[in-house]
């Protein structure tokens, strides 16, 4: 694989990995937008484990008792800081609802987060001069 690809992600609750000493492991933390809106709660983070990196959060919303959820996927990117119990972003809902939608059997293949970084307007990962700027280190 070369440095200019996506890679195959993991969710962290599939593998027996978990998240640096000393940070926080926000999944069940509520997702508030920019504007102060809920957006979903974290139900899993995509992890690089090449480069033992969370990539994406997968954050549920709507539906009762799980039926009818709808599963968002949005870049670590996006995080600007984290509380208690919640995760705050820099997208509006609106902006989220537009988004691809979370799909497992597309999730790692280069053109499907091309186009969720694309949709967020966030460099992708795997290109030259990315830096992380999103969790576990919020701007």
């Amino acid at each position: 694989m070369s440095a200019d690809e996506a890679r195959e992600l993991l969710k962290l609750s599939d593998t027996e990995q978990t998240v640096a000493l000393g940070e926080v492991d926000i999944r069940g933390y509520q997702v508030k937008s920019r504007d102060g809106e809920d957006i979903g709660k974290i139900q899993d983070l995509l992890i690089d484990p090449v480069d033992n990196r969370v990539r994406f959060l997968i954050v549920a919303s709507g539906g009762f008792l799980g039926i009818g959820k709808e599963q968002s996927f949005i870049p670590v990117d996006a995080v600007t800081g984290i509380n208690e119990d919640q995760v705050n972003i820099d997208q509006t809902r609106e902006h989220i609802a537009g988004a691809p939608q979370y799909d497992p059997e597309l999730s790692s293949t280069q053109a499907y987060q091309e186009a969720v970084y694309g949709h967020y307007n966030y460099m992708p990962y795997w290109t030259s001069g990315y830096v992380l700027t999103g969790y576990p280190f919020p701007r």
